[in-house]
C-alpha cells in the first residue's frame, strides 16, 4: 500500500506477500532446475515462472521434465495466463514472458543478448509489476543474462537468490550477478528449493523502496509487443555510442545501471559480455567467408593460368600464377588461425 503523497525523492511503502518466484537459467540449467523443483513443496504459496535459454525453433520438453522432477505441475506459458500458486510456468521457445497486470503475456519483442525468451525481460517486468512480492533466482548459465534483471528486482525490494558459482555447471551467470548486485542468498542449488519453501508466501512484510526508474519502465515497454515503446522514446534512456547492433546493424545506446547495457533504436538489448561474444561470432563468420573467397580466387587463377599457357600467353599466365600463390599463402595463414582458434575454444586452453 502506498502511504500518502510523494515526490520523486520520496519512497513507497508496501505490505506484501512474496508470491512470485522468477527463475532464470541457461547452459547447465536443466539439471539445476530439476534439483530445485524437486525440493519444492506441493503447497508452495507462490507461482514459479521459469526462463531457460532455448533455440527458437520447435517445442520444449521442459514442462514435462519439471513435472516429473517434483510435486508441482509445470506447464508452458499461455498468453494471458493467470499466475497460479503451486504451479511452474515455463517460457516457450521464441517468446519472451512478461508479467503485466497480474497475468503472464507472451511477447515477440526484440531479442536480448540474442535470446528470446530472455531472463532479463522476465525479471525486469516482474520487478516493475510486483515489486517486493518477487523472489528472483539465477542458476547455471554462461555470460551475464539475468544481472540487470536481478538488479531491478533488488532495487524494487524483492529477494535475490543465486546458485553458488562453484556448484553450477556454468558459473558465468551467477558470478556476474554476484559482481554487480548485493544478493540476499548464495546457495548450492540443492538448498535453494528449501529456502524458497521457507520464504515464499511470507506476509505482513514492511518494505520501503524508491520510485520506479524511468529506464526500467522503458525497458519493460520495449520488451512488449502489444504496446511497447514507440520509435523515438528509446534514445531517452541512454547515450549514443559508436557500436552497432549484431542483430540489425543499428546504432547502440549505452544504458546506465548495474553493469554495462546496450540497446539499439529498435529495441535489441545487449550486455557487454554478450555483445563481445556476438562480435566475435561475426568476426569468425567474416574470416571463414574470406577464406572461402581466397580458395575460390586461387582455384580460378590456377585455371586462368593454364588457359593462358595453352594459348601461348606466358606473361599473362605468369601473372595469374603469382596471384594464385598470393591467394594460397593468405588462405593458409587464415586457415591455420581459424583452426587454432577452434582448438583453443574446444579444449578451453
Amino acid at each position: 500500500m502506498t502511504t500518502g503523497t510523494r515526490s520523486e525523492s520520496e519512497v513507497e511503502e508496501f505490505r506484501v506477500r512474496t508470491d512470485l518466484v522468477v527463475v532464470g537459467a541457461s547452459a547447465g540449467g536443466v539439471e539445476a532446475l530439476r534439483t530445485l523443483v524437486g525440493a519444492l513443496p506441493e503447497d508452495l504459496p507462490a507461482a514459479v515462472v521459469v526462463v531457460l535459454h532455448m533455440p527458437a525453433g520447435g517445442s520444449s520438453a521442459l514442462p514435462a521434465i519439471l513435472s516429473r522432477s517434483g510435486p508441482l505441475p509445470a506447464l508452458a506459458v499461455q498468453d494471458g495466463a493467470e499466475l497460479r500458486s503451486g504451479h511452474i510456468h515455463v517460457a516457450r521457445p521464441d517468446y519472451h514472458v512478461v508479467v503485466q497486470d497480474g497475468v503472464l503475456r507472451l511477447s515477440r519483442g526484440p531479442t536480448e543478448n540474442g535470446h528470446r525468451p530472455a531472463v532479463n525481460v522476465l525479471f525486469r517486468s516482474a520487478a516493475l509489476a510486483k515489486g517486493p512480492s518477487v523472489i528472483g533466482v539465477v542458476l547455471s548459465g554462461a555470460l551475464d543474462d539475468g544481472t540487470s534483471g536481478m538488479a531491478a528486482i533488488k532495487s524494487r525490494g524483492g529477494v535475490t537468490v543465486v546458485q553458488e558459482p562453484g556448484d553450477a555447471l556454468y558459473p558465468g551467470m551467477p558470478e556476474s550477478v554476484l559482481q554487480h548486485v548485493e544478493v540476499d542468498h548464495t546457495l548450492p542449488v540443492a538448498r535453494i528449493g528449501p529456502l524458497l519453501a521457507d520464504i515464499a508466501g511470507e506476509s505482513a512484510i514492511q518494505v520501503t523502496i524508491a520510485p520506479v526508474p524511468e529506464a526500467l519502465r522503458m525497458e519493460v515497454a520495449v520488451s512488449r509487443d502489444d504496446a511497447g515503446a514507440e520509435f523515438g522514446e528509446i534514445p531517452a534512456i541512454g547515450s549514443p555510442t559508436t557500436y552497432t547492433c549484431p542483430d540489425c546493424a543499428g546504432s547502440l545506446l549505452e544504458i546506465p545501471g548495474n553493469g554495462v547495457q546496450y540497446r539499439c533504436l529498435v529495441g535489441h538489448g545487449w550486455t557487454a559480455d554478450a555483445l563481445m561474444e556476438a562480435y566475435g561470432g561475426t568476426l569468425e563468420r567474416a574470416m571463414w567467408t574470406a577464406l572461402r573467397t581466397l580458395d575460390q580466387k586461387a582455384s580460378l587463377t590456377h585455371r586462368m593460368a593454364n588457359v593462358s599457357r595453352d594459348a601461348g600467353r606466358d606473361l599473362v599466365a605468369d601473372r595469374y600464377s603469382r596471384q594464385e600463390e598470393e591467394a594460397l599463402a593468405a588462405a593458409n595463414v587464415l586457415r591455420k588461425h581459424l583452426l587454432r582458434g577452434g582448438v583453443r575454444e574446444e579444449t578451453g586452453t
